[in-house]
């Protein structure tokens, strides 16, 4: 016959805890300097999904190019 043990509930929020803070450990922990690091450390590890990347290729091509500067018109080319 198995033998079955049983755990009140201390043993066993003890066992969780030590099971979370096993998988925490295993994580790599990255600290940024400022908000500007970590939006640029979210931009290269977030895909961008393909339709949306065709829509902004698209508004970005349905744009016209500025004209010339207020200053090249003052002092010429």
């Amino acid at each position: 016959m198995k033998r079955q043990t049983r755990l009140n509930t201390g043993q066993k929020a003890e066992q969780d805890l030590q099971a979370s803070q096993t998988q925490q450990s295993s994580e790599t922990v990255t600290e940024f300097a400022n908000p500007e690091d970590l939006l640029r450390h979210d931009a290269l590890h977030t895909p961008v999904p393909p339709s949306i990347a065709r829509r902004l290729k698209e508004s970005l091509g349905a744009l016209t190019p500025p004209s010339n500067s207020w200053w090249r018109k003052f002092f010429g080319p």
